[in-house]
């Protein structure tokens, strides 16, 4: 586009006399076009285009160094978006054949009026508004889409690491998601940022100021990061060999300890997996990584420790951590998973907190007994004096002998009223949470026909941040913030559809789309037809 927003339009002629009767004898300005530049030739016309970037191109076919075909064919070859009118003195069919081929968007015999040529290159220009129309219907759509988008990261990063799926729908899903996932060695770091001046789960300005800031770093560094909840982060880092990823792992890890710094209030921890070849070892790594990353409700320290098979150690001084004598069971391991862990770590935790008192320790039915009712009455102390809940929530009755004479059985319950307890305190420390929600959901109904409705506007209507409000919205709802005003507003369109004669037009602007082409866009994209179509699919069967 030129001054003013005009279509700039470049001509290339070899004739001086007829190149300056098109360039001087038409009104550009006055018909909303700029003239931007000329040649008279097809090798001085490129580079000049190339510098220009005009939005027509008209040009001659029969030019010295370089002929108008050749120019079209390279033109759109690098700016496919430029329109073309081919000005020829020649009736040759083959000519026209190619010019088809190549893409040009008219084919005009000389010699020819202004005022003919003008009505040419308005053809031309309402072709190409159009296509720029749809190019920023497509773009709007992408970016109310965005939200969307992070969901289906979510869920690709957990098919990844689960192993739940083969490599070619991996790769296959990668590259719809455009998550470059190449590489020939791979690690993941988990990572929990929270502040000690809020209690878990509460909005942290601070927090989210730092995650952005270490998504940054990821980016820089070539990494993928993905979020697993509220406040912990899976980092993926890839390089072409082993020593390449493990100097990776240690530069983020030095970077990110800098940026913490910064932060008094900030606590971190993070657990790393080991280097592996494959995409679909994978999931070995993250297991590693999940394994050291337990010990989080088990240490007190900033720290990121390195997973193993064996012990897990510090990935700063390489020190193991020691095993713990079962006679000295701590309960505040326990209680501190209760408070800030999530359902899915359950297991790990279990693994590493029985892992710290030797592999045998579960072996010994005595022993397995006692740790396993410490552990239960630990949960139920919680759930009734932290929570302020009867035990009965975690289950009908303490765990039987013989369910407890079973090593599996015993683990399989104790992460089972692990998790129910971690629920329980999530129902009861989210009527905030939910109360922000509903307040949210009710601003929709009465606001849906506001253009200007968005994230954006709402985070700051309830006053959080709009990545926070788009996590707890999704966590409460089940889908994004975007989906469910579209799928709002739409159902609000189909109901104006069926029972008013009112125009798509004027119904686009009731459900909040000032653009009818995008509103109409949306509509066929996500129903499947178009608004006439789906008013008189209804009447049809209104009928029937």
């Amino acid at each position: 586009m030129g001054v003013w927003g005009m279509l700039k339009v470049f001509l290339a002629e070899d004739e001086f006399v007829v190149r300056e009767g098109i360039k001087n004898n038409i009104d550009w300005n006055g018909a909303g076009y700029e003239f931007c530049g000329e040649a008279g030739d097809g090798e001085l016309a490129y580079s000049m285009i190339q510098k220009l970037r005009p939005d027509i191109l008209i040009t001659d076919i029969k030019m010295p160094f370089m002929d108008g075909l050749a120019l079209s064919r390279m033109v759109k070859a690098q700016f496919p978006n430029i329109e073309i009118i081919l000005l020829t003195g020649y009736e040759d069919f083959e000519f026209a054949k190619e010019a088809i081929k190549i893409g040009v968007s008219s084919y005009l015999s000389k010699p020819i009026s202004g005022e003919n040529l003008l009505k040419e290159i308005g053809v031309v220009a309402e072709k190409l508004e159009e296509k720029n129309r749809e190019l920023e219907i497509r773009r709007m759509y992408e970016e109310d889409m965005k939200e969307r988008t992070e969901l289906d990261k979510h869920d690709f990063f957990e098919d990844l690491v689960k192993g739940s799926r083969d490599l070619p729908y991996i790769l296959k899903r990668a590259k719809e998601l455009d998550i470059d996932i190449s590489g020939l060695s791979y690690n993941i770091i988990l990572l929990k940022i929270w502040s000690i001046k809020h209690e878990s789960g509460e909005f942290s300005n601070t927090v989210v100021k730092v995650a952005d800031q270490v998504a940054d770093l990821v980016e820089e560094m070539g990494g993928l990061i993905f979020d697993m909840n509220l406040d912990s982060k899976a980092i993926l880092l890839k390089g072409d060999f082993e020593k390449e990823t493990n100097e990776a792992v240690s530069g983020i890890i030095e970077r990110m300890k800098e940026l913490f710094s910064q932060y008094p209030n900030i606590r971190y921890f993070g657990g790393v997996g080991k280097p592996v070849e494959r995409i679909t070892d994978i999931p070995t790594s993250f297991k590693l990584a999940s394994r050291a990353f337990a010990h989080l409700y088990l240490n007190t320290g900033n720290d990121f420790l390195v997973g193993s098979e064996g012990a897990v150690h510090s990935k700063g001084d390489d020190i193991i951590i020691s095993e713990i004598d079962p006679r000295h069971i701590d309960r505040r391991h326990v209680k501190e998973f209760l408070r800030r862990g999530e359902e899915s770590e359950a297991e790990y935790f279990l693994e590493e907190f029985f892992e710290g008192m030797g592999q045998d320790a579960l072996r010994s039915n005595m022993l397995r007994q006692y740790i396993a009712m410490d552990v239960y009455f630990c949960v139920a102390d919680f759930v009734e004096n932290d929570l302020l809940l009867n035990r009965s929530e975690l289950g009908d009755q303490i765990p039987a002998a013989d369910l407890l004479g079973d090593e599996q059985k015993t683990k399989d319950f104790l992460v089972d009223i692990l998790k129910k307890a971690v629920t329980l305190r999530k129902d009861s420390s989210q009527g905030g949470v939910r109360d922000v929600v509903k307040e949210v959901i009710a601003y929709i109904d009465e606001n849906y026909s506001d253009d200007e409705l968005s994230l954006n506007k709402l985070a700051a209507h309830v006053n959080f941040s709009p990545n926070h409000l788009s996590a707890v919205f999704r966590q409460e709802t089940g889908q994004p913030f975007i989906k469910y005003l579209t799928d709002f507003r739409l159902e609000k369109a189909k109901e104006l559809l069926l029972e008013t004669s009112k125009k798509s037009s004027e119904i686009s602007l009731l459900v909040g789309y000032k653009d009818p082409h995008y509103f109409s866009y949306l509509f066929k994209k996500t129903q499947g037809m178009t608004t006439t179509q789906y008013r008189g699919k209804g009447r049809v069967e209104g009928d029937e």
